[in-house]
């Protein structure tokens, strides 16, 4: 399914966004943020991710730089949780 999404997204950057004028509010565009958060956390997370972004995407949100967050590696790591 992620890659799928993934392709979904090539798609729509190649052949839909040339087609209408640059408009996005953010860095990275919102497609390529789309493309990262899928490639990082999987569909589920990554869909998710997405979803919040261009829920973002309006005219009264400022825009700016908005990465994909990092992938917390020791986010379930216990033994570092009783030092």
């Amino acid at each position: 399914m992620k890659y799928i999404a993934i392709g979904l997204l090539f798609i729509y950057r190649k052949c839909i966004s040339p087609l209408k004028p640059p408009t996005c509010r953010f860095y990275p565009t919102c497609s390529q943020y789309g493309i990262e958060a899928l490639q990082r956390f999987g569909f589920f997370k990554g869909s998710y991710l997405t979803i919040v972004r261009l829920l973002k995407c309006h005219p009264f949100h400022p825009g700016g730089f908005d990465p994909v967050p990092e992938k917390d590696e020791h986010k379930h790591d216990h033994k570092h949780a009783f030092k």
